[in-house]
Formats: structure tokens, sequence, C-alpha cells
């Protein structure tokens, strides 16, 4: 029996991940091949997946985002990176970013029929205020459970495990959207 759904912040109660990348493109003249091939060469250099260095919080944001705009400007000399505030990188993506409200609408109808409810996200510490203001769940959520918090990330199996002990489950009673 199921007790605790688990939501995904990212393209789940966010607009797709792809759909964001464009809006930043839109945004800042980046284009996505381009920031995601920055982000990779960063983690990369840190044998990391992609955005683990920041969503484990191995790195702050600044640290992170400096080394973005540095990888851009190396990959990409003639790239204009002057529209990006990459070191304050949270603001810039998250800003006129609409919730998923077929999302939120199922998170609160599963809350009012009984279920326990959280959100289970790979995540960055200086964009907790902007993702969690953003779809406005902090009154409705059982639990939060963010990568940067406890240093693991989907898909690892540690994450899970502690979602796991935060509910107070055994893993057959979670379910992850």
């Amino acid at each position: 029996m199921i007790k605790v759904v688990w939501f995904d912040f990212g393209g789940v109660l966010s607009p797709p991940i792809e759909t964001i990348f464009d809006i930043y493109y839109q945004k800042t003249g980046i284009l996505p091949q381009q920031l995601k091939e920055a982000m990779s060469s960063v983690a990369n250099d840190l044998g990391m997946p992609m955005l683990a260095p920041i969503e484990n919080a191995k790195i702050t944001q600044k640290e992170w985002g400096a080394k973005v705009r540095k990888s851009l400007q190396k990959i990409y000399p003639t790239l204009d990176t002057t529209k990006a505030d990459l070191e304050h990188f949270g603001a810039q993506w998250f800003s006129e970013i609409a919730p998923n409200k077929i999302m939120i609408w199922l998170f609160k109808q599963l809350k009012k029929q009984g279920y326990s409810v959280g959100i289970l996200t790979n995540n960055v510490i200086e964009w907790e205020s902007h993702w969690r203001t953003m779809i406005q769940l902090d009154n409705e959520a059982d639990f939060i459970v963010d990568s940067c918090k406890f240093g693991y990330r989907k898909p690892d199996i540690e994450i899970f495990e502690i979602a796991q002990q935060i509910g107070k489950t055994q893993p057959c009673e979670n379910i992850l959207i």
C-alpha cells in the first residue's frame, strides 16, 4: 500500500527542464547546448555528473557560476555572456517560470485524499527560496528531501533511503512521480 507520494521538482512540479533551458536562452542568448556543455565541463573537472557539484553542495552557486562562465568563454570565445548572471544563476533561471499547475493540483488532491505527500528533488542551496516560492507547497508538503542538504542526489540509492527514513516507510510504500 502506498503511503507517501513523492514529487520531483524539476520537470514535474516545474515545467520540463528543456523548456526552462529555452527560456534561459531567451533571457541570456546562451543556447541550451552551449550552457549544458559548459555545465558538463565544470562537472567533469570535478569528476561528477552535470549538476552534481551544486546539487550536492560541493561548491557554491557563485563558485559554480564563475566556473561555468569561464568554461563558456573557453569553449565559445565569441559568445556574449553579459546578459547571464551565472554567479547568481538561480534567481535568473527561475524568474518568470510558472509551476506545472496540473501537478500542483494533483499534489494537493493526493494530500486531501489522505496520502502523505513529499518533494524529492535534486536542487541547490542558493535556489531554495526561488523554487519553493514558485510552487508554494510548503504548507502542503509533509516532507521535503533536497539533495543539497544531504549530499546525495537522484539516482543515488542513498537519497531514496533518506526519503524512506524521513517518511518512516518501507520501500514498497513510496512512489516517486
